[in-house]
């Protein structure tokens, strides 16, 4: 009998523990997107791309959050934290890539409370200078971004996936 009344407390309990955190978050936190979160999430990925043309690294850095995570195409291995990102985009090298074009679809933004994601298509074309060597490249394809909010209140991305073809040189 104690055995069976212990059983059926530790179930009772666990299933009270497993519901505690989902009623007991704050509904703040689960509120649809609003209005100014989307045009301030939209801005994010505009500074983002507007930082790739202008070669402004602090712009393009500035966009993320500290721990933010690159999941590149291709298999690359993924970029995780501002040390590694800055590595992947932008090492000590003597070869200058410089962006030409850089085109963002957003076809769809969502997420609630703290969290959001943006999907989208993007056009890239970049020319690379070691030397007396110039090369221009270019490609397109698919990113999902996710973001987060601080406590500030300003948006940042902690994740971006992107997948697209591999380069195409276009001289």
């Amino acid at each position: 009998m104690i055995q069976y009344f212990f059983s059926r407390s530790l179930a009772f309990a666990s299933l009270i523990l497993a519901l505690v955190p989902n009623t007991c978050a704050g509904t703040e936190k689960r509120a649809p997107l609003s209005a100014s979160d989307v045009a301030a999430i939209r801005t994010v990925l505009e500074r983002y791309r507007t930082g790739w043309l202008a070669n402004n690294a602090d712009a393009v850095r500035g966009s993320f959050t500290q721990d933010a995570v690159l999941l590149p195409h291709h298999g690359v291995p993924p970029a995780v934290g501002m040390a590694a990102i800055n590595e992947f985009w932008f090492p000590a090298s003597p070869t200058k890539t410089t962006i030409t074009t850089f085109v963002q679809t957003i076809d769809e933004v969502g997420g609630e409370g703290y969290l959001a994601y943006v999907r989208g298509t993007s056009e890239v074309a970049w020319r690379v200078e070691d030397g007396a060597k110039s090369q221009q490249w270019r490609n397109s394809g698919n990113f999902l971004a996710i973001l987060k909010k601080q406590d500030d209140g300003k948006w940042l991305m902690s994740h971006l996936i992107w997948d697209d073809p591999p380069n195409q040189q276009v001289n």
